[in-house]
């Protein structure tokens, strides 16, 4: 995780590209007031705005009800919605101000427990059941501690290292979600990097 992420190939970015042509076309039919195009385009991203949230609130209760508002925002705003990024950007864009909104809101509120996190991951819980007792505590512990690292990168850090490492977004993407440039992509994500092998290093060497 803390290390580089490769580019996406050709091949991978033809289909990125025909994807967001299917969101553009659905947008513009939600712009007109079409509810189903708008339950397509919830079904289509609703998993990975979901899984952005909790990771940057560390709280997957609250991470459905702030993709809802994403949403809703999303068809509210429709009929003024013009294609000038990928409608994935549009989407994490959104998700942006809301986190961040929600987590200075509750900046001084007990975060939710790591365990906590681990019992309502059911991803987590499944992927262990091969396991012997002793692998699964020790890939718990190993998420518990990755969880905590991420949690504790400033928010414009935290923000670039889930879209970029969980999501796939390119730079110019996440330079669009962040309000940023390309640069400040490329220098948040190495101090990111840079933090999390810190973090992460009694794990590292015992791999």
């Amino acid at each position: 995780m803390p290390g580089s992420i490769p580019e996406q190939p050709s091949g991978q970015a033809s289909r990125i590209e025909a994807d967001d042509s299917v969101d553009v076309a659905l947008m513009e039919k939600v712009a007109r007031g079409d509810e189903k195009a708008f339950r397509q385009l919830i079904e289509r991203h609703q998993h990975a705005v979901i899984g952005t949230v909790a990771r940057m609130l560390s709280d997957p209760h609250e991470a459905e009800d702030i993709a809802q508002q994403v949403f809703v925002r999303v068809w509210n705003a429709a009929a003024k919605w013009k294609p000038e990024a990928k409608f994935t950007t549009y989407l994490f864009t959104i998700a942006r101000n809301l986190v961040f909104n929600e987590s200075r809101r509750r900046s001084r509120k007990k975060e939710i427990s790591l365990n906590q996190q681990e019992e309502n991951n059911p991803a987590l819980t499944h992927a262990d059941g091969g396991m012997q007792p002793d692998q699964r505590i020790e890939k718990r512990e190993l998420h518990q501690s990755i969880d905590r690292a991420i949690a504790a990168l400033p928010e414009q850090q935290r923000m670039a290292v889930v879209l970029r490492t969980f999501e796939g977004l390119d730079y110019e993407d996440i330079a669009r979600a962040l309000d940023t440039s390309v640069s400040s992509v490329k220098s948040l994500l190495f101090r990111a990097r840079a933090s999390l092998r810190e973090s992460l290093s009694d794990h590292l060497e015992r791999d």
